[in-house]
Parts: C-alpha cells; sequence; structure tokens
C-alpha cells in the first residue's frame, strides 16, 4: 500500500486548496480511506474519510460544509477540497487506507498505512 500527499501550500484566510492522495498497490474500492491533520503541539485529529463502495463519508464537525472528500476512481486518486480556510486548518495533512468495504471512521488508530504528508498553512 502507497500513499502520496500532494498540493498542500501557503494561502491566505477564505481561500481554497485541494489536497490529492494518489494510491498505489491496492485494490482501491476495498479501502476505507481518511484525511487527517496534526497541527504543531497537538495531537492528530481526523478530518474526513471515504469508505470504499459502501462506507460512505464522514467529516469532523470543524470542517463540515467547507471540506469536501471525493475521489477519481480511474486514477485511484482521493481529493480532499477545502474551502473557507481559517488559520486554524493550518496542519500537515495526511492520507491513509485501511482494508474495509464497509465501513467509514476519523480513528487515526483504526488506520495501518499512511502517507508522509502535505504542509498546509492558513495565513490570518
Amino acid at each position: 500500500v502507497q500513499l502520496v500527499e500532494s498540493g498542500g501550500g501557503l494561502v491566505q484566510a477564505g481561500g481554497s486548496l485541494r489536497l490529492s492522495c494518489a494510491t498505489s498497490g491496492f485494490n482501491f474500492d476495498d479501502y476505507a480511506i481518511g484525511w487527517f491533520r496534526q497541527a504543531p503541539g497537538k495531537e492528530r485529529e481526523g478530518v474526513s474519510c471515504l469508505g470504499g463502495t459502501d462506507g460512505g463519508t464522514d467529516y469532523a464537525d470543524s470542517v463540515k460544509g467547507r471540506f469536501t472528500i471525493s475521489t477519481d476512481n480511474a486514477n485511484k486518486t482521493v481529493y480532499l477540497q477545502m474551502n473557507s480556510l481559517k488559520p486554524e486548518d493550518t496542519a500537515v495533512y495526511y492520507c491513509a487506507a485501511e482494508f474495509t468495504s464497509s465501513w467509514c471512521g476519523l480513528d487515526s488508530a483504526d488506520f495501518s498505512s499512511w502517507g508522509q504528508g502535505t504542509q498546509v498553512t492558513v495565513s490570518s
């Protein structure tokens, strides 16, 4: 299982970014994919997840209505569209994968494969 994030950067508050998670080495439909973030001095927190073919989606309350998770199945890529960004969204963002076809969760302990992360910085 390989996961490679990209798309991070520096953006002003109110702006948008789209993160990408390119996946390889596994059957895309059989895995849940999650987006997590970790700010300096804070614990890693779940942002959004997509549960294989039947697991649906979920979002942290702090990003509902602003962030959207989506997939390009042909290219086995998962996206996180982030709109109306706030300074408190500043963090390293990670994508993660876990073998399942009917589950989606925001607990990092439930995911076993991780990417290297991409930095998102939102200036005020």
